[in-house]
């Protein structure tokens, strides 16, 4: 055997035995966000073994934009570490050969100097290896703290690590995570292809992205979490930052227990809670009634403009007494009320073809129409009419083109149903009018009608407000 790899040898077993004990060995059952591995059962302390690589990788943050994630796990956030209070964790971190950057980590869970940070520092293609006991009950955040700290950070290196106390964390129905962070892109928010890290805007904490989990809708549509009617759920939510506190809140929902940054004070009652930059709470709520409900940093244009938006769907039966759902609507207009005209400054983008129209209209409807009709079209009953397979549109899509330019007010009838609100005019340009109602006229088995900027164009010159017979005005 040659001496180098003899000396590495007998380093590496004099790692391992480092603070040995006569504890049963268990290997750590990591999880990727949004899931959460499983409460753990046993009834005494283990030595557990946690191996977790780091990985840099280009994954998207946005639909069509592109950024080089650095990750703990090849996640943002990294994945999730469950251990129990008065375990031994020997805790061995890899970098992936293909990194350009060292990496290593600090666990707030850990009582020592730079919370493991200097034990771990880890260059590509190389494991380091380090033991530390968990002291404290509790939900601590990890991140990455190699120079520069923020900029690792930002790049999404951050998760959390569970500490359960030795009698265990009461039973609940479902368990998720969710971690929010804010990103500092050269382009702006949306702007297409790879987008580099921008420190300038990450020290004057301008961010261009605010996200839950790592990406613009990673907690929508299909990738929602989930629960029935009755049950409890427990959100273990953490901030990353690296620069942003956050304002958490589930729109439709008030926090039954909240424990409060994650320590051992309870609060009740709650409806929104502060999350410090490297902070973390668990809230647990139990679902009354059915229906989509809206997680967002209530610093509300982080929300709706920059990304920090996810959802809970809850399926089972309605309960009218705790929610009636809307009962009844009519129109209120002050004397003398036109119909509003939202402003909208985007830069417009040329189409070549039928699937660039569906593409680029895709991100305007969800920029601008999604909140109201939803993401499968079928809108809100008794509120905002449905897209998909609507009567209304596909029998005259001049029509639509017109509501969409100049507005519309008063009664109509959609796929048989009625409705009696305000479609306000929206400022699109002529090219996101076109591309959007092409999104829509070709998506949920709509009649297939392609629509071009010049008809748009035609439309604005000639077409007006449309006031349906019935209109209060």
């Amino acid at each position: 055997m040659k001496l180098k790899t003899l000396v590495a040898a007998i380093g590496m077993t004099f790692a391992l035995s480092v603070q040995a004990s006569e504890l049963p060995v268990i290997d750590a059952v990591l999880t990727s966000p949004p899931m959460v591995p499983p409460p753990i059962s046993r009834d005494h302390a283990a030595k557990v073994v946690v191996k977790m690589e780091t990985v840099e990788k280009v994954m998207e943050i946005a639909d069509g934009v592109e950024y080089m994630f650095w990750t703990f796990g090849g996640s943002v956030p990294g994945q999730f570490l469950r251990i129990r209070e008065g375990d031994e964790v020997e805790f061995h971190l890899s970098n992936h050969p293909s990194s350009k950057m060292p990496h290593n980590i600090d666990l707030h869970a850990v009582n020592g100097p730079g919370g493991g940070a200097a034990a771990s520092f880890t260059a590509p293609g190389h494991t380091s290896v380090f033991n530390f006991k968990a002291l404290h009950p509790g939900l601590y955040v990890y991140h990455c703290a190699t120079a520069p700290v923020g900029m690792h950070i930002a790049n999404g290196m951050y998760g959390l690590v569970l500490v359960e106390p030795k009698e265990g964390l009461p039973k609940v129905d479902k368990e998720y995570y969710v971690m929010q962070g804010d990103f500092y892109t050269k382009g702006a928010y949306g702007e297409q292809g790879f987008q580099a890290f921008d420190m300038d805007k990450a020290i004057k904490e301008d961010a261009d992205y605010v996200l839950f989990n790592g990406a613009v809708g990673a907690l929508t549509g299909d990738k929602a979490l989930t629960a029935n009617v009755g049950e409890t759920v427990r959100l273990f939510m953490g901030n990353g930052g690296p620069n942003l506190a956050s304002s958490f809140h589930v729109i439709g929902e008030i926090f039954d227990k909240v424990n409060v940054e994650a320590g051992t004070l309870e609060n009740h009652n709650v409806q929104t809670s502060l999350i410090p930059a490297g902070g973390a709470i668990t809230a647990e709520f139990k679902v009354d009634v059915p229906g989509n409900f809206i997680m967002v940093d209530h610093s509300i244009f982080r929300a709706f403009n920059k990304g920090a938006l996810g959802m809970i769907n809850v399926d089972g039966p309605e309960d009218k007494v705790i929610y009636s759902g809307k009962v009844s609507e009519t129109v209120y207009l002050p004397e003398g009320s036109a119909v509003q005209s939202i402003p909208n400054n985007r830069p417009k983008q040329a189409a070549s073809s039928k699937e660039d129209q569906m593409l680029y209209g895709k991100r305007v409807y969800e920029a601008n129409c999604q909140a109201c009709h939803q993401a499968d079209g079928k809108g809100i009953p008794g509120a905002f009419p449905p897209l998909a397979k609507s009567d209304f549109l596909n029998d005259d899509p001049t029509r639509a083109i017109d509501v969409v330019v100049h507005g519309l007010k008063g009664p109509i009838k959609v796929n048989g149903a009625a409705f009696d609100s305000i479609m306000p005019a929206m400022a699109l340009s002529d090219e996101d009018t076109a591309n959007v109602l092409t999104y829509v006229l070709n998506t949920w088995d709509n009649n297939g009608t392609v629509v071009s900027p010049k008809e748009v164009k035609k439309r604005r010159d000639s077409g007006k407000p449309l006031v349906m017979e019935g209109s209060a005005h």
